[in-house]
């Protein structure tokens, strides 16, 4: 990323304006402005990942291969390509937008002292009740920070294990605390208005709602903290030789987490009454809402007298200097959309040419696989946003197959959830991996397996007692 002061190349700040001009564009048409605004964004899209590419991870630009490869794939065999690829494009858009508008939250809170100070309290409480304060912390943050929420609190929780001299202890000790955040990330998923995965879902299911959704979101979050914090205090990893009492060490006041419940509770709040008010859907509320705050947030944390001027600097560097530094992410990201959405598209019609009819499976059935298939999908590498977007356009209408939409909502948030915690290839993984010295297949399949399995049942049968109720 170029550091502040230092020239900005002119495609960076090419790049930079155009991700702005289709932010504004994607939250224009959800908050149903004109019809235009929408395919604008989409369009803006493809010079936006252009010019990025010339910087970007070569492997990334893989992505923009197989999705420029179903493009032609669409306009050699469906008349209507056109359309297609622009919804494809459009989608891609918003998802860049999502990724876009969710980092302005990390970057006013990255230089928040108020957040390290809660991240150190959590980081450091007794072995009593630390997996539970990880994993309420893993969520908090994550609403925040989203993927930055790992690093901020591993590497909090590494240092503050570095007093312990005995290495065997001391490896279990992270490894344990490791998980809880991990496992604190993906238990938000399943309900956070702020995660990709109800923002996509909720964005491509016809008929979801979030308010209406979320408590049975919320049970779904319960229980994988609950089955993460039981296989933690049922099998504790064993010791060839008894640890030694260990003291406790300075977590300072719980007064240290009021700062951050106090953002959450009012983001919540805001986000829930306007999704009420308005009746929109509640990402287009979250677009508007969390970047509004962040500069606010930019504001606070500028000097007195300078405030506007502050916040006003802070927003211009994050579009100019920030945004392009997340090449990778805003080509990886929106491209999975992009592909998800143009593969779901052209194999749409040959599964119907195969005579499969996916209307005749059972409603419990299909909640099973949506919530099976995710997980799966992350084991060969498979994007969720990819897998999700692929998913959806070859379920039948809620309707047809006796399923509320929201079931459905349910089912595919909590298999995004279990791809979190297994997939070697999801960031959590990985950085989980990096900071404990081990392989990102290790964390997922070995430290994640019981917990990923017996979860996965968990939340299976919680489905299906959705459909068999009629909840939703």
């Amino acid at each position: 990323m170029t550091t502040p002061g230092t020239p900005l190349p002119l495609d960076a700040r090419i790049t930079g304006l155009l991700a702005l001009a289709m932010i504004l564009l994607t939250i224009l048409s959800l908050w149903q402005g004109p019809a235009w605004a929408g395919p604008a964004a989409g369009l803006l899209l493809v010079p936006m990942l252009a010019l990025m590419a010339i910087r970007a991870n070569p492997w990334r630009l893989i992505f923009l291969a197989v999705g420029v490869a179903l493009m032609i794939a669409a306009a050699a065999t469906h008349p209507d390509w056109q359309a297609e690829i622009l919804a494809a494009l459009e989608r891609g858009a918003f998802i860049g937008t999502y990724f876009a508008a969710l980092a302005t939250l990390r970057h006013a809170a990255d230089t928040s002292p108020t957040i390290r100070t809660c991240g150190y309290y959590l980081a450091h409480q007794p072995p009593g009740r630390r997996y539970i304060a990880l994993t309420a912390g893993g969520q908090a943050f994550a609403l925040l920070l989203n993927y930055g929420a790992i690093p901020l609190l591993s590497s909090l929780a590494i240092a503050g294990s570095r007093d312990e001299p005995d290495l065997e202890v001391r490896k279990v000790r992270q490894r344990r605390m490791l998980l809880a955040i991990q496992r604190g990330f993906g238990s938000m998923l399943p309900w956070s208005p702020l995660a990709f995965a109800v923002a996509l879902t909720s964005a491509l299911v016809p008929g979801v709602s979030w308010g209406r959704a979320l408590p049975y979101a919320l049970v779904s979050s319960v229980l994988l903290v609950a089955i993460g914090w039981a296989l933690d205090t049922l099998f504790k990893p064993r010791l060839s030789h008894p640890a030694q009492p260990r003291k406790p060490g300075e977590a300072g006041s719980w007064t240290a987490v009021l700062p951050l419940l106090g953002l959450l509770v009012g983001l919540m709040s805001l986000t829930m009454v306007l999704h009420e008010v308005t009746g929109l859907k509640v990402t287009a509320i979250v677009l508007l809402v969390v970047p509004v705050i962040a500069i606010g947030w930019f504001a606070i944390q500028a000097p007195p007298g300078g405030r506007i001027e502050g916040a006003t600097a802070r927003t211009r560097r994050y579009v100019l200097f920030d945004l392009p530094g997340y090449r990778d992410e805003m080509i990886l990201l929106p491209m999975a959309g992009v592909i998800g959405s143009l593969g779901g598209t052209l194999l749409a019609p040959a599964i119907a040419a195969s005579g499969v009819d996916l209307s005749a499976i059972p409603g419990w059935l299909i909640l099973l696989a949506l919530v099976w298939l995710t997980p799966l999908g992350g084991q060969i590498g498979m994007n969720p946003i990819l897998a999700v977007t692929l998913m959806i356009p070859l379920i039948p209408p809620a309707a047809a197959i006796g399923l509320h939409p929201n079931a459905i909502f349910i089912a595919i948030t909590a298999g995004w959830a279990l791809s979190a915690s297994s997939s070697p290839y999801t960031a959590t993984t990985l950085m989980l991996g990096s900071y404990a010295g081990v392989s990102a297949r290790r964390v997922g399949l070995v430290w994640n397996g019981a917990y990923t399995l017996m979860s996965g049942l968990v939340l299976s049968g919680w489905v299906v007692a959705m459909w068999a109720f009629g909840l939703g």
